[in-house]
């Protein structure tokens, strides 16, 4: 791509002017937001220049050059990567496998040996730096300007991913006028912890929908390699990658008016003054013993570090001393990786078993056989839900990839297919609750089964109580946390009926519970016991009913009774109360043991009000069905799906002859041509909020 002379004042152009300018400003912005994380204008502002630069370059092709900020967006899908030789091969270090404090005295010991140092001489410098778990990366710079990227490969040749790289926000596209003439910055491309499980999440999401294409990924090295190198960058941009630099290659020389560098450490100052990210945790380290302190305090601080690294570094600092240390097969005999223990082992899948959660949620866990991984022992791992578990496809006495990091629970990562035993069985969730037997259902649109026996199931006593008690449902004063935890970890109380059978002795017998104390905990419960039908339906901890939602159903059916026995059909005619809610409503009123708590309560003399059912308004869309796909332009999915709902709507995930309208904003895919087949009527989000706004039919 030939580069224009936009600087040029011989005959002055406006448009190039501009655009000049708008290079300078959004390459000073993008290096305040995404190296020193101190943006200093607002994200519309910036969107703003980047659309006026966008339009300039449309207007006047010629001014589009290699470093404008807006090649960051992605390019046209290549058919192959092209091979790249590096003028300066990237070799690898040595890497230390003794992960003591030793593995550091050693190669001091070694660096000091070859330079022929006495035990009196002063301590060796060293650059002291972290070991990113990504991909190395070398960037090439010629007139400041960024040419090519390409990855490490075997050394020699790699693969020229500079469309992907140019995605990346850490990475300037321009070097400031004091960079050399021809600069090759090495460093590592890798992937944030945080960015990493936001990316599973969507990906998630997109499995849950339907599309059979997407995965969720191994690891963030894993992640970001894929990242780089996908041949269409359009799809790497929407990985979120980050950078860091450590090193370079060919570098025009002093002579020739390049840096003329004295150590590693003052090179790499240089790199951060020029716009590249350097990572923060690098330091200077005089001795051996500064190393065994930099190994130790990184370790420490490991697990909670935002990125994934697998080790530190340690470089002589001096590159007079690196020249004569010089190289044994091809590694450098300045430098070593001293690694951590690894967070992912393998080992074997005992037994899956189902765990219930506070909230009721079923977890399958796999039960392994004992392995040290990130410093523990491990024999539990969890497998999320059913959907994970037949994705990932683990069974019992399968061996497992399991990875642990920090105080993160261990999960599985993937399995071995290749030493599967024969007639291994695939997980399913069991129809009923392990503890207390209730059924466990799993919700429209929902990844993870639940016990629906919030009242009585053991796993979820202490929330459905604290749930009950708290002061926007049934207020009873003086009933925290702690003194749930003694009342039902002493077996005094086993469901809410039970808060109001308790005596005054069983109180006092607590742990620092004095009599007037304990009094007034009755006192809490004895005025608590007149409450209204919605605080009281609120408090029963039906899932997807809240506050507001509770109110419309006393409002709406004045009495209890009638929300119990109300079927699926009724219930979707209260405002705001859709097919989930509505489902979710009868299920629990469907359990017996749930009824049977109500009514037990009712005999100890918890009471409200209640009056005849309020008027019913018509809704416009009652008795509607209405698919949504493809994303609109300011409505979320959520959002478009709640205020059918609202207004009455089914809304259905699949098209067929018995959908009224489908709703397809950009990139719709399939169900837009079903529509389309069947003759359903489609509508914008402009025709979708026009049939919200309809009245109700007479």
């Amino acid at each position: 791509m030939a580069q224009p002379d936009l600087f040029s004042s011989a005959a002055p152009d406006p448009a190039a002017q501009r655009v000049a300018e708008l290079h300078r400003v959004l390459h000073h912005h993008a290096h305040r937001y995404y190296v020193l994380d101190e943006p200093e204008i607002p994200d519309a502002e910036y969107d703003r220049l980047f659309k006026e630069l966008q339009a300039l370059e449309a207007a006047h092709p010629h001014l589009l050059t290699p470093d404008s900020p807006t090649l960051r967006v992605g390019g046209k899908a290549l058919d192959a990567f092209e091979k790249v030789r590096h003028r300066v091969p990237m070799l690898s270090i040595r890497t230390e496998t003794d992960i003591e404090a030793t593995g550091a005295l050693n190669f001091d010991a070694r660096v000091r040996r070859e330079l022929g140092l006495a035990e009196a001489d002063p301590p060796v410098e060293y650059v002291a730096e972290l070991k990113f778990d990504g991909l190395a990366i070398n960037l090439r710079y010629e007139n400041g300007v960024l040419v090519q990227a390409a990855t490490r490969g075997d050394g020699e040749i790699g693969e020229d991913v500079t469309p992907n790289i140019r995605t990346i926000g850490q990475i300037p596209l321009k070097l400031p006028a004091d960079a050399p003439a021809v600069l090759e910055v090495r460093g590592e491309v890798y992937m944030r912890r945080d960015d990493f499980d936001r990316l599973n999440e969507q990906q998630r999401e997109k499995i849950a929908q339907g599309q059979r294409n997407e995965k969720t990924y191994v690891n963030p090295r894993n992640a970001a390699a894929g990242a780089v190198r996908q041949l269409d960058s359009t799809i790497a941009r929407q990985r979120p990658l980050s950078f860091f630099a450590y090193g370079w290659g060919e570098v025009t020389p002093v002579e020739q008016g390049g840096p003329d560098f004295q150590t590693q450490y003052e090179a790499l100052l240089t790199l951060k003054s020029w716009g590249f990210p350097v990572s923060a945790r690098t330091t200077l380290a005089r001795g051996a013993q500064a190393l065994v302190a930099f190994h130790q305090e990184v370790g420490q601080e490991r697990d909670s570090l935002p990125f994934d690294i697998d080790g530190v570094v340690y470089k002589v600092n001096s590159l007079a001393l690196q020249k004569a240390l010089g190289f044994v097969t091809r590694e450098p005999r300045w430098a070593v990786a001293h690694k951590y223990p690894a967070q992912e082992q393998l080992t074997t899948v005992l037994d899956i078993d189902v765990q219930v959660g506070r909230t009721g949620k079923l977890t399958p866990v796999a039960k392994l056989a004992p392995v040290f991984v990130g410093n523990v022992t491990v024999t539990n791992a969890t497998l999320h839900n059913e959907d994970e578990t037949r994705r990932k496809d683990v069974r019992i006495g399968d061996t497992v990839i399991v990875r642990r990091a920090g105080d993160v629970i261990p999960e599985v990562v993937s399995v071995l297919l290749e030493r599967r035993v024969a007639g291994a069985a695939q997980f399913t969730m069991p129809a009923h609750c392990p503890i207390c037997g209730s059924a466990a259902v799993r919700e429209e649109g929902e990844a993870n089964h639940r016990c629906t026996g919030g009242l009585f199931c053991g796993a979820q006593r202490k929330q459905a109580i604290l749930h009950y008690a708290q002061r926007r449902a049934v207020d009873i004063e003086n009933l925290g946390e702690k003194l749930v935890d003694q009342l039902v970890d002493g077996g005094i109380i086993k469901t809410l009926p039970d808060l109001y059978r308790m005596g005054f002795t069983a109180l006092v017998a607590l742990d620092r519970m004095a009599e007037k104390s304990a009094q007034n905990v009755l006192d809490s419960l004895e005025k608590a016991k007149h409450t209204t039908l919605p605080r009281f339906l609120f408090g029963l901890g039906i899932r997807h009913v809240g506050e507001a939602t509770a109110k419309d159903l006393a409002r709406h059916f004045g009495k209890l009774d009638a929300i119990m026995d109300a079927s699926v059909e009724q219930l979707l005619e209260v405002n705001d109360v859709g097919p989930v809610v509505a489902q979710s409503i009868r299920t629990f009123f469907e359990q017996p043991h749930n009824r049977e708590v109500v009514e037990q309560l009712r005999a100890c003399g918890v009471h409200w009000e209640e009056g005849e059912p309020a008027a019913r308004a018509p809704r416009p869309l009652t008795g509607k069905t209405i698919v949504l796909t493809g994303t609109l332009p300011s409505l979320s999915r959520d959002e478009a799906k709640d205020l059918l709902e609202a207004a009455g709507a089914k809304v259905a995930g699949s098209v067929s002859k018995k959908t009224d309208y489908v709703v397809a904003g950009a990139e719709a895919g399939s169900k837009l041509d079903k529509a389309r087949e069947l003759g359903v009527a489609v509508l914008d989000e402009d025709g979708l909020r026009a049939l919200l706004a309809q009245e109700p039919a007479a």
